[in-house]
């Protein structure tokens, strides 16, 4: 019983530092997302006004990295979420 109980404790506690880590990591994308919401309205601006091919290429770039952040984003509170239903299997688990 008392190897049962020690073996919860571990895996909360790596539940817990991985949710930690993740919630840091959506933090900083949240935060990256802030700041490529700008480049990209600035880039789309320079776009309309220059009517250039290099100023298109280069909204392209910011909107297309826009995009891949909010599919990080969309990856971490996935597993934020995953994590959060695998701690409370193991607390159910423990009540048992």
């Amino acid at each position: 019983m008392e190897l049962r109980l020690t073996l919860t404790h571990r895996t909360l506690a790596g539940l817990g530092e991985m949710t930690v880590r993740a919630r840091e990591d959506l933090r900083i994308v949240d935060e990256q997302i802030s700041f490529q919401l700008e480049v990209v309205e600035d880039k789309k601006t320079r776009m309309l006004v220059s009517e250039t091919p290099l100023a298109d290429r280069a909204f392209r770039l910011a909107r297309d990295d826009l995009g891949r952040m909010y599919k990080e984003r969309e990856r971490l509170a996935a597993e934020i979420a995953r994590l959060s239903v695998e701690q409370d299997r193991v607390l159910d688990r423990m009540l048992d």
